[in-house]
């Protein structure tokens, strides 16, 4: 006896056609690449200090506040008063640099006191920023949502802007240069952390701190400027894919961080917690499951499949698909 759900995902499949897989699978890719970048900061942090920064999916919230606080002082989307090129450029900016200073310090507050007690007083520490984050922007918009309007960004009589115009089509499917333009500073953005982790002394350094903090202090590192200074660029990356979010999606609220935050701490564990590439292949598979689950079997049931894909990563294979097994110090 056949189960209704799997002649529903047998009747979605052939309703959507091939056209509707592109477009499932281009919605996927755009929202792995934003997953991506939040799920860095997890494995950075998790990396260096062995904590579960809970807090950082606010950080990404915050990002996309500030990225729309700038997008407002420079007269909003319908009627900008700087070129579009110029204030994209000038949102990200500002919404970087203010997202990493948050991170730092949330490092130096909630954090650094307690790194050398036990492991379970920094994580509700990190549960307490997290609330602390959330309630603080919610009385700050009183819990209203506001939007990019992204789509009216350099339109002009009430069109759309450039950025809904088609970059290439795949099978009739439009991928635009707000498509294209998150992938690819995602992308950028994942190049600039590899050749800074792997090509650069501070990189060494943070390798360093990661592998056994006690001897790279002996060594001569600076063990504080190391940590925040990871706080600051898994922060920076955040903010970044804050305002991604905006010129994407566009409805910014105060619970956002909590929802992307859990999704992106499910990439970094199916990568494999502690691995930058594994953060960024989690990014990406987590985006397209959930994208394909919505299409396939419905949007009340993505979040239960992506969750349920991070239980069973635990139960089977806890380290992740990238991650290696913690040395066990004795």
């Amino acid at each position: 006896m056949h189960h209704p759900l799997l002649f529903n995902i047998y009747d979605q499949i052939r309703s959507l056609g091939w056209e509707g897989f592109w477009t499932l699978l281009r919605n996927g890719i755009v929202s792995g690449s934003l997953l991506a970048l939040i799920a860095l900061g997890y494995s950075m942090v998790y990396g260096i200090l062995k904590l579960l920064n809970f807090a950082h999916g606010d950080i990404y919230m915050v990002g996309a506040f500030i990225g729309y606080g700038v997008l407002v002082a420079f007269g909003g989307a319908l009627s900008p008063t700087i070129p579009i090129v110029p204030l994209i450029i000038l949102m990200f900016a500002v919404a970087m640099v203010g997202s990493g200073f948050l991170g730092v310090a949330i490092e130096r507050v909630a954090y650094k006191p307690l790194r050398n007690a036990p492991r379970i007083a920094p994580l509700i520490s990190a549960l307490g920023v997290l609330f602390f984050l959330e309630s603080s922007v919610q009385l700050l918009t009183n819990s209203a949502h506001v939007l990019y309007n992204a789509y009216a960004l350099g339109g002009k009589n009430g069109q759309f802007g450039p950025l809904l115009n088609p970059v290439f089509h795949v099978d009739h499917v439009p991928f635009t240069v707000v498509h294209t333009l998150v992938v690819l500073t995602a992308v950028a953005l994942m190049v600039v952390l590899v050749w800074l982790v792997y090509r650069t002394k501070f990189g060494k350094a943070m390798r360093a701190v990661a592998f056994d903090r006690e001897a790279a202090a002996m060594m001569g590192i600076d063990v504080d400027r190391v940590i925040s200074g990871t706080f600051f660029i898994g922060s920076v990356l955040a903010g970044a894919a804050g305002v991604m979010y905006g010129l994407y999606i566009g409805d910014t609220y105060f619970f956002l961080g909590f929802q992307y935050g859990l999704l992106a701490f499910t990439a970094a564990v199916v990568g494999g917690i502690g691995s930058i590439p594994g953060a960024m292949l989690g990014g990406l598979l987590v985006g397209l499951f959930q994208s394909f689950s919505t299409g396939y079997v419905g949007g009340q049931w993505a979040e239960i499949v992506v969750f349920g894909i991070l239980i069973t990563f635990l139960i089977i294979r806890p380290n992740g698909l990238l991650g290696s097994r913690a040395i066990q110090k004795v």
